[in-house]
């Protein structure tokens, strides 16, 4: 069984993961598209930003326990 802390850290290890790929994405100006829509930019933004807030809660979280 997992232990409340263990999937903390994984979570928080994914988020930020997914907020270094929107950060990329962004630095980059790399373009997604699914089939023919194109995901805009400012996806990455909003990605980006609740991304980087799940992960620093998952620190947050990992520090008091």
């Amino acid at each position: 069984m997992m232990r409340d802390k263990d999937y903390i850290l994984i979570s928080g290890l994914i988020f930020g993961i997914v907020a270094v790929v929107h950060g990329f994405r962004l630095v980059t100006q790399m373009t997604v598209q699914l089939g023919d829509w194109q995901i805009p930019i400012a996806a990455s933004w909003l990605g980006l930003l609740i991304a980087a807030s799940l992960f620093i809660w998952a620190l947050i979280l990992l520090r008091q326990r």
